[in-house]
């Protein structure tokens, strides 16, 4: 499926790259990342436009962000109930329900692009719980152009060597996904040792 959607970009282009971005948005298996590094080389190589092919992803991911949020504002209750009959989904849509309860807006902007496949369990939660559309949009868009223009433009960059592209996405997800990993620990020592001196102080 992946090469006979890679065989149509040059003729389908935007429209394509959008309703793949749409659709993975949705828990759909699109290979969306694969085909933005692959337009960003098709604009490299002049046969495509570099905005364009980024406006057109992030759009088509934008557009499935409201479709999730707004279906699990009308209907989040039947289709949560559902998706958690699959174990693997049921696993996903904990962490997203978790990741949703601390982080809220931080949650919505890192499952665009950084913990992407819980996107689509993120959005359905934000809109069962009522989370405030305006902050949701806001951090959704934030985060759909983090996405687009981090995989068109490093398709772009290495002129559509999709291995090498691939490569250095994963190697530089993981540097930023280790490092969050590091502040957040430390976060966590420096609240827990200042809670205890305040704690010591009330004391003595």
């Amino acid at each position: 499926m992946t090469d006979w959607l890679l065989g149509l970009v040059p003729q389908y282009g935007l429209w394509l790259l959008a309703a793949t971005t749409f659709l993975s948005c949705l828990a759909l298996p699109f290979p969306a990342s694969i085909l933005m590094l692959t337009a960003g080389g098709f604009a490299a190589a002049g046969d495509l436009v570099l905005w364009q092919a980024f406006g057109a992803a992030a759009a088509g991911g934008i557009a499935g962000d409201q479709l999730g949020y707004w279906a699990g504002r009308g209907f989040g209750a039947t289709v949560l109930s559902r998706l958690r009959r699959d174990p693997a989904r049921d696993k996903l849509l904990a962490r997203a329900d978790a990741m949703m309860d601390r982080r809220g807006v931080l949650a919505v902007f890192f499952s665009r692009w950084l913990v992407s496949p819980l996107g689509p369990y993120v959005n359905l939660i934000a809109g069962s719980t009522c989370y405030g559309w305006p902050r949701f949009t806001a951090a959704g868009v934030a985060g759909e152009a983090v996405w687009a223009g981090l995989y068109v433009g490093t398709g772009y960059g290495f002129a559509g060597n999709i291995e090498a592209a691939s490569q250095a996405i994963g190697s530089a997800l993981g540097m930023i996904g280790g490092a969050g990993a590091v502040l957040a620990l430390g976060y966590w020592l420096f609240s827990s040792t200042a809670g205890q001196a305040a704690l010591r102080e009330g004391d003595g």
